[in-house]
């Protein structure tokens, strides 16, 4: 009887400290759909991407503020019938690596880079949502000769603000405001997302929820808050005009976060994204109707035949 007690006790005792050890993201997070590799870059930073499907055109889709790769999951499965499609965690997101970096434009700009040149790939065609696709557009006027073309939906940098704006936004975008919001407050900032919320993105939520209890956590919400600045700090509407790729952009007509509807009431979407678009040299515009900010997830299949049409002419 003592040594089933024991025993009993002991395995109790391995269980609770078992469940007491910290997680990070990466092992909280559900597992993603696809084959999850790395790429360990400078500084040992171990990003976190997925490759799929082949062809003669190379895909890499860059995620938005405060998301992970997950965001291309409608997107991936179709495209990849045509084309190679790789889709990465930004440093600070996902299952890529946490730590004290920049979060400029230029820093992520750069780490796409260098993942064209680790994995030496050719005909590039960046596609990137929101903040993903200002680094896209970032990566476009630094490393023109990498980039073949552009697809960049609900893209971040076309709106403008002045400096009283982005101090404000920047005051109102930190990590500790960030760390504080509640499981109804995350839940209904997905929502300002959708012109309707689909019940296929609640696994994002509950993601996003559960990552609170990360050991890691901090350095997530430092990286969102970082990546507000750099927004900020790095516009490239004044630098359209110096991207001679063809560019796809593509808005949500019900688009709730772009422009910003508490600094910026009297514009449209319609109107930021005409404006931008006709300062690209070789771009066209499709503003999807009844669709909010995230595009590529909500209307996902119109999303995808514009970009088989696009890469086709």
């Amino acid at each position: 009887m003592k040594t089933r007690l024991f025993t009993t006790g002991l395995l109790l005792f391995i269980s609770v400290m078992t469940q007491a050890q910290p997680q990070t993201i990466a092992e909280i997070i559900k597992p993603y759909s696809f084959d999850t590799k790395y790429a360990v870059l400078r500084d040992s930073i171990k990003l976190a991407y997925i490759d799929e499907g082949a062809g003669d055109k190379t895909l890499v889709f860059i995620h938005g503020l405060a998301t992970y790769l997950p965001s291309w999951y409608k997107n991936i499965p179709a495209l990849s019938k045509k084309y190679r499609c790789i889709a990465i965690d930004l440093p600070g997101y996902g299952r890529s690596s946490k730590g004290k970096y920049p979060g400029t434009m230029s820093f992520y700009a750069s780490i796409v880079n260098e993942l064209i040149e680790k994995l030496a790939l050719e005909n590039i065609v960046l596609v990137g949502h929101s903040m993903g696709a200002q680094v896209s557009l970032t990566t476009a006027l630094k490393y023109p000769e990498k980039i073949e073309s552009l697809i960049v939906a609900s893209p971040a940098g076309f709106e403008r603000f002045n400096e009283n704006e982005s101090v404000w936004l920047k005051s109102v975008f930190k990590a500790p405001i960030i760390a504080s919001a509640t499981p109804e407050q995350i839940r209904a900032n997905y929502g300002l997302n959708f012109y309707q919320m689909p019940a296929d993105i609640d696994f994002m939520i509950e993601d996003r929820i559960n990552m609170a209890q990360a050991e890691d956590f901090m350095d997530y919400c430092n990286a969102v808050a970082k990546g507000v600045i750099g927004m900020l700090d790095e516009p490239v509407f004044d630098d359209l005009s110096e991207i001679d790729q063809p560019v796809l952009v593509v808005y949500g007509a019900n688009d709730a976060l772009i422009p910003n509807q508490l600094l910026h009431k009297n514009i449209t979407t319609k109107q930021v994204a005409e404006a931008s678009t006709e300062k690209l040299p070789n771009a066209s515009l499709h503003i999807i109707p009844e669709c909010g900010h995230f595009v590529p997830f909500e209307k996902a299949d119109i999303f995808n035949n514009l970009i088989v049409e696009f890469l086709s002419k």
